[in-house]
């Protein structure tokens, strides 16, 4: 499981559409794709921005009026969705 110190690599063969706030990245060398909701789109958008997840995780923290555990739980566990997936590496930083 990834933790807030690490860095996130978007596959370069990811391709992304965003509609009514929600995204759907599409991996054009597999064919698989994986749908996000906007809360799941923001985050996939400051990984894009920041590349590590702490700013990310504090970038949320400040938009969003959630728990800090839960919000570290849920975008840990949305990077490691999307490791899984091989639509990102995840890295030491």
């Amino acid at each position: 499981m990834p933790d807030l110190t690490q860095k996130v690599i978007i596959s370069k063969d990811i391709w992304t559409s965003e509609v009514g706030g929600e995204a759907v990245l599409l991996n054009t060398v597999t064919g698989k794709y994986f749908e996000l909701d906007e809360v799941g789109a923001r985050m996939w958008k400051l990984m894009a921005e920041h590349g590590t997840l702490e700013p990310v995780y504090q970038a949320l923290l400040e938009e969003y009026d959630v728990a800090p555990q839960k919000l570290e739980d849920d975008l840990l566990s949305l990077a490691n969705q999307l490791a899984e997936k091989g639509l990102v590496q995840i890295v030491p930083a």
